[in-house]
């Protein structure tokens, strides 16, 4: 079926108190997509982040991020004043995202709510630590210790602790219970608040698209949990490191520093670990968007203390295997698979057998060839076209980039000749809802026609990223009037579907999504 969506990440929404979160302006962005006749929210991923703000370098992949906890829902149950609240400061714009402030100011009350709740009598928290548990431990210990030690990575932790010595670990257990307990308190009203909103979501015909990393960060509790499942020495210190190879963009290639997994390891226990993360995101999402798919099919690996990405190689994945065995296990696998750049043909077999749509991206579609394959002519209806995605420029920045040639067969290919740069960001929302695609996805940015100020990432930078915020009436009715009539026009509304039955606030746990008939998984890796 015919659909469309919006890319806007959480942190966007214009909440109170610095940064987008599950607050009631969420709900009202819900709202508004349902007035627009829009079926798709897409995010950001949600995990807790750390140097750089970067959500793809998460201290985990199964927790979620502290900042996106509302404040306003504190002060309805009675953990916080609205005074405490407003006397933090949350930096100058209500534009951008200050995360220094965020960080010095969130925790602050997070932890005066804390302080206010009973951990012993709440019969919900206690039943979510415990369903949690597999990963929940894990990861509270991981933050418990980081913080006690000043934040530093674990690697460098005193040697008992980085290798998770049976005496050590109880040791810090007991030292610092009371703060795994404030860690367990920020997960359990991450999810309760995420789970209802999501609820709200499903209710208004929204469904939500979540963000996949193919890796995970360096400083994470899944590195430090379980590192045998990566290209570690004895010394826990990677081996090969992350990243893509020398192009036409960089001449020294992109060096991300993520750990490279042990392949070998994954397939002897089953691929065990990728189950639990994608029945968890299946349990979080609607649809999960997994990123760099080519690196399941082959990654490219750099070596470890390398200052650039030059002398790295290709190395082969998984394939195709542990696409067959996670649609084995696990209901409603509901996958987009970020598949672009330069693919090879066994990195479209493998694609095209696990049958998940793939990306194209307008921006990438108007070359010197006037061949590429992101035209929308050769697309194919199993795909999702985006104008453009997080990590590229909004699209009325990249055509007021755009020069000689390019520019000439932009406007020629969408009939724009003479008109300003609006009416061609237009004319590509246009060109993207009007294609062959079931889904199209235009980020929140291209509907406003917004410049390169409210870009949110540009990639191998640091400083300007993942702040942009959507203002507080900058969504105006006329536009939404004008998504839905284009929504109405290239036949991706809501026609003639069946009414939605109400479903329970309380989410499906994890296992529920596991297969009957498929063999249990292991509680954790070890």
């Amino acid at each position: 079926m015919r659909a469309s969506g919006i890319l806007l990440p959480i942190s966007s929404i214009p909440s109170k108190y610095g940064i987008g979160c599950f607050s009631k302006e969420a709900y009202e962005f819900v709202d508004q997509l349902e007035q627009a006749d829009q079926r798709y929210w897409q995010i950001l991923p949600l995990g807790p982040t750390g140097y750089g703000d970067s959500p793809y370098q998460s201290f985990s992949t199964f927790a979620g991020n502290p900042y996106f906890i509302d404040l306003e829902g504190l002060i309805k149950e009675g953990l916080l004043t609205e005074r405490e609240c407003s006397e933090c400061d949350w930096g100058g714009s209500d534009s951008y995202v200050d995360y220094e402030k965020m960080y010095q100011s969130r925790y602050k009350l997070l932890r005066k709510a804390f302080e206010r709740f009973d951990c012993e009598k709440d019969a919900d928290f206690s039943e979510f630590v415990i369903e949690n548990s597999n990963w929940l431990e894990d990861y509270a210990l991981y933050m418990a210790i980081k913080n006690d030690q000043g934040g530093t990575v674990w690697i460098q932790w005193p040697k008992a602790l980085k290798n998770k010595e049976p005496k050590a670990i109880e040791k810090a257990k007991e030292d610092l219970a009371e703060e795994i307990q404030f860690i367990y308190f920020q997960q359990y009203y991450f999810t309760k608040q995420w789970n209802e909103l999501k609820a709200y979501a499903n209710k208004k015909g929204v469904n939500i698209i979540g963000d996949v990393p193919i890796y995970v960060a360096f400083d994470s509790a899944d590195t430090w949990s379980n590192p045998a499942l990566f290209q570690f020495d004895e010394d826990h210190q990677p081996k090969t490191v992350a990243g893509c190879p020398p192009d036409a963009f960089s001449a020294t290639g992109q060096l991300w520093g993520n750990p490279l997994y042990d392949w070998d390891y994954h397939k002897h226990t089953g691929y065990t670990w990728w189950t639990q993360r994608m029945v968890h995101c299946m349990a979080r999402y609607d649809v999960a968007r997994i990123d760099h798919f080519r690196g399941f099919d082959e990654y490219y690996a750099i070596p470890y203390g390398d200052t650039t990405a030059e002398n790295g190689k290709w190395e082969k994945g998984p394939g195709l295997e542990l696409f067959k065995i996670l649609k084995a296990r696990i209901k409603n696998l509901n996958v987009i698979a970020e598949d672009l750049g330069y693919l090879t043909e066994s990195v479209r077999e493998m694609l095209e057998g696990t049958g998940f749509p793939g990306m194209k991206v307008l921006q990438f579609a108007f070359d010197d060839t006037e061949n590429s394959s992101y035209l929308p002519y050769k697309y194919e209806k199993n795909c999702v076209v985006y104008t453009g995605t997080h990590d590229n420029e909004t699209t009325k920045g990249w055509l007021e980039g755009l020069q000689g040639h390019d520019i000439t067969f932009v406007r020629e290919y969408i009939n724009c000749y003479d008109q300003p740069i609006n009416d061609c960001v237009w004319g590509l929302i246009r060109v993207a809802l009007a294609s062959v695609a079931d889904l199209a996805i235009i980020p929140l940015q291209d509907y406003l026609c917004l410049g390169n100020e409210a870009r949110m990432n540009a990639p191998s930078t640091l400083g300007d990223n993942w702040k942009w915020r959507l203002t507080k009436g900058q969504l105006s009715d006329i536009t939404l009037y004008t998504m839905r009539e284009l929504t109405r026009i290239y036949g991706r509304n809501r026609k003639e579907e069946p009414e939605r039955k109400e479903e329970p606030e309380k989410e499906k746990t994890d296992r529920s999504l596991l297969d009957e008939e498929t063999i249990e998984i292991p509680e954790r890796v070890s």
